[in-house]
């Protein structure tokens, strides 16, 4: 399918792996130039090399977009984006004994600040071109929380609440803004999932994947490019009538309807 974005301009934040570089490689493949972002230049500088080596338009920009000078260098590199993926690494699994304002501050910093304030400097432009597209990634932990999640459903269900508030006064424009919830996707985090379930459980890391495995109504762990290719579609002019929508790819995990 032809998603009609070929030649527009995205932002993706923190993509330099991970379910960010899966929306990017997405995107790209679709003829979207993509600015990358992550705070190890060279493991952003090996992203950027693997998109451009397969003929795509790709540059990154190197930091943490809880900083206000990464997200400047952002909208340096891309003035006026069609495209915005907001993403960031979710803080790490704590109980509600372990949180204190630092954490917290850190929680909201990283997944609610960064992505709203990127969200409120992109807007604007969007809606006067009369075309933008804005996908938060954020977790399955919005839809269903866990407790020693806290701080990422804190943190991500209060974006998504924004989120869904601000698209309703832009989709005139032809501007939507949706969120993707995965869960157990094949990424860094989940190896980090994977190795604390190990060391608290005293099994090995493969039976933790299994077990893993075994929680999801697939029974298998998600694969990157499944969120990508979504994050591509919602970006699409198909997925114009489609906003304030947050959207589970959990293998069919999600108990509820909504």
């Amino acid at each position: 399918m032809e998603l009609g974005i070929r030649g527009r301009r995205a932002i993706v934040m923190a993509s330099s792996s991970g379910l960010g570089f899966a929306c990017a490689t997405s995107l790209a493949a679709e003829g979207v130039a993509v600015v990358l972002n992550g705070r190890d230049p060279d493991r952003l500088a090996d992203a950027v090399d693997r998109l451009s080596a397969s003929g795509h338009e790709a540059s990154g920009v190197v930091g943490d977009v809880a900083l206000d000078e990464t997200r400047h260098a952002l909208l340096a590199a891309c003035p006026m984006p069609d495209i915005l993926v907001t993403n960031n690494s979710g803080p790490s699994p704590m109980t509600y004994r372990e949180w204190d304002r630092e954490t917290w501050y850190a929680a909201l910093d990283a997944n609610l600040l960064a992505p709203a304030l990127m969200l409120r400097a992109v807007l604007d432009g969007m809606v006067e071109r009369h075309f933008g597209r804005i996908v938060n990634i954020t977790s399955a932990m919005v839809k269903a929380p866990l407790g020693v999640m806290g701080l990422s459903s804190g943190a991500r269900a209060a974006l998504t609440a924004a989120a869904k508030g601000v698209s309703r006064d832009v989709a005139h424009a032809d501007v939507t803004i949706n969120s993707i919830c995965p869960e157990r996707i094949d990424t860094g985090r989940q190896q980090q999932m994977a190795a604390l379930a190990s060391q608290v459980k005293g099994i090995s890391v493969d039976d933790a994947y299994a077990e893993m495995a075994e929680s999801i109504a697939a029974r298998r762990i998600g694969r990157p490019n499944e969120v990508g290719d979504l994050c591509a579609y919602l970006c699409s002019v198909q997925a114009s009538y489609i906003s304030g929508q947050s959207i589970s790819v959990d293998g069919g995990t999600f108990p509820g309807i909504f």
